[in-house]
This record gives structure tokens, sequence and C-alpha cells, in this order.
């Protein structure tokens, strides 16, 4: 494998490490409704566990308000159990064949530890990136060993994938900022 092929392989599982950080901070209740919220919050129906997401529309008619309307109206009880049961804090109300989760004012307790959660998603999302780093520089070592690939070459190599590195986790800092002023504006 040539060491652009090794750069770019890093570099694209540098960038779906810092989508799944993305990602997990969309499911971290900040003030604002958000059918990222629920989404991916995993319900026993059909015999299965399958994501609220596959079993109905998730809207949000207000900011404080998450509206789950299923498409089986055998699923609303199931649903509603799973969202109890995820931790969230999350009171869900059946209302007919539909689902309405108010959102209540966070406290400051409860910011504080969404803060720690989030702190903690992006010190994996760093810690992810450092291991395609790793990996590729291992990578990289083996193409020497194999002939071909000069010292210089190498050098110059593990000098881009350190800034890529160093690229991808500022961009992860730059997400967790953002989403600690979002957790923490009233």
């Amino acid at each position: 494998m040539a060491l652009d092929d090794i750069l770019l392989e890093a570099e694209e599982k540098m960038q779906k490490s810092e989508d799944v950080v993305v990602h997990e901070f969309s499911g971290i209740r900040t003030g604002k409704a958000s059918a990222g919220l629920v989404e991916n919050i995993q319900v026993d129906v059909y015999g299965s566990h399958m994501r609220i997401r596959e079993l109905a529309g998730i809207t949000t008619p207000d900011p404080r308000m998450i509206l789950i309307q299923p498409w089986d109206a055998a699923t609303v009880h199931p649903i509603e159990k799973a969202i109890q049961k995820s931790n969230l804090g999350l009171n869900p109300a059946v209302d007919k064949k539909c689902i309405r989760i108010v959102l209540p004012e966070l406290s400051t307790e409860r910011r504080l530890e969404f803060m720690r959660i989030v702190k903690k998603m992006a010190e994996d999302g760093r810690v992810a990136i450092r291991h395609v780093r790793r990996d590729a520089i291992e990578a990289m070592k083996k193409e020497a060993k194999n002939g071909g690939v000069t010292e210089d070459e190498i050098e110059s190599s593990e000098k881009e994938i350190q800034k890529l590195t160093d690229q991808f986790v500022a961009r992860i800092d730059s997400h967790l900022a953002h989403k600690e002023k979002e957790i923490m504006t009233v």
C-alpha cells in the first residue's frame, strides 16, 4: 500500500470518528427539543429490537416538545416503555395514537451531568483519532521495511498524519465547545 493510500485511509477513518462524536452529541439533551434525542432508543417490538426512527415519525412541533407518531398503533406502548427506560429523564404521555414528550427545564445538576457525558464522548473521539494515527504510522513503518520507501518519505508522511490528527482533534474540541455552550445556555 502506498503512503498516499495510508494517509487517505487514515483521513477517512478520522472523519468517521468525528462524525460518530457529532452524532452522539445530537443525542444529548439541551434546553430545546430534538428528534436526535429519541430516534436511536431501542424498542422491543415484533420479537426484535428496533429504533424509534424505524417505527415512527418524530417531529418537534415546538421548542420544548417532541411528538412521536408510530406507524403501527400496536407499537405505542412499547415505544413509551423504551423511552421511560432510556435514562434520559423523559416522561412520555400517550395521546391516543401518538406520544408527546414535554421537555422539562434542565436543572443545574443535570446540565453538569450532561457536560461530563459530553466531555467523555469528546475524549473517546480524540482517543479514536489517535488510534487511527498510531495504526497509520505502523502501516508506514511496515511499508518502509518492505522497501521502496525512503526515510525522508516516511518522516514527511508521519508529519502529515500528525497534522491531520491535530486538525481532527481541534474539530472535535470545536464541536465540544459548541455543545457545552448549548447545554449551559438557559
